[in-house]
């Protein structure tokens, strides 16, 4: 039962859209990524994903609307609605999921990041 300090983790990498396993419980992944741009409309049919602003913000695009995150906030995408997110500059997030899902979901492309490095 180590503690786990979010910005030592989060100065192990740098490359975008690849996210990094930091924690496990109860069958969830905890995952730090960074990004910038965005990321490939997309969306889960089994799981509900939560994305936790660490540093910096970014902007949760969805069909019909979008909405930014500031640092120190979440946002919970329920399994099946379609969405991207998009970063005007890098933001590091704290994504809580469960550990089956595929980052793209139900598309699969250049982005999609099967096998995630534990850090």
């Amino acid at each position: 039962m180590d503690k786990v300090n979010l910005q030592e983790k989060l100065s192990l990498f740098t490359a975008h859209w690849q996210p990094k396993i930091v924690g496990e419980l109860n069958g969830q992944h905890l995952k730090l990524v960074k990004f910038q741009g965005e990321f490939v409309w997309h969306h889960h049919d089994t799981e509900d994903e939560m994305f936790l602003v660490v540093k910096g913000r970014f902007r949760m695009d969805f069909k019909d609307h979008s909405q930014w995150l500031e640092e120190g906030e979440f946002i919970i995408v329920e399994r099946g609605v379609e969405h991207r997110p998009f970063a005007e500059e890098e933001v590091s997030v704290l994504l809580f999921e469960p550990a089956s899902t595929l980052n793209t979901g139900n598309v699969e492309g250049e982005l999609t990041a099967a096998q995630l490095e534990r850090i």
